[in-house]
């Protein structure tokens, strides 16, 4: 049984700091409000039983957003899931009043792989070498993951080619 080595204040702290972060993460794999609040729910309760040191707060928040990715991803692969219908990814939009509902359709689109590297690149910040290494993959690979997200968007939303 881990020990507890965070007080109830350290929890809320880490909680506000990074439940927006996750819960969008969440959504973008769930596709719905209450999949993706079991799995914020899931992510915070394995933060509380891990017994974990982070070096700062880049690092707790790369920890969360590793551990939702794979909560939800393993969610995902249960076979009463494979024949669910998604219905619309668009609540999100809405209920953030932010970005282009038709742009967030288009990514909600791509394949698991282009999503997760388009979501820590654009929407999360992270750089190519922190996303590599968060997927435990090479850097190349996502640069091409991004490359190629970018040029399935283009072709969706009707942009220019090269």
């Amino acid at each position: 049984m881990p020990s507890l080595l965070r007080t109830n204040k350290d929890i809320t702290l880490v909680y506000n700091r990074h439940v927006d972060t996750v819960y969008r993460l969440c959504y973008s794999f769930m596709k719905n409000r209450a999949d993706a609040e079991d799995m914020v729910q899931e992510t915070f309760l394995r933060l509380l039983s891990a017994d974990k040191e982070f070096e700062n707060e880049k690092h707790e928040k790369a920890w969360l957003i590793v551990t939702a990715s794979n909560l939800c991803k393993d969610n995902l692969k249960k076979w009463w899931r494979r024949h669910e219908d998604i219905g619309d990814c668009l609540e999100l939009a809405q209920e953030s009043g932010e970005g282009n509902a038709e742009l967030l359709q288009a990514i909600f689109a791509l394949p698991k792989d282009y999503k997760t590297a388009v979501y820590l690149y654009y929407y999360e910040g992270y750089s190519t070498a922190e996303i590599a290494q968060h997927l435990h993959c090479p850097e190349a690979t996502v640069r091409s993951r991004l490359s190629r997200a970018r040029a399935r968007l283009r072709t969706i939303l009707g942009g220019e080619t090269k």
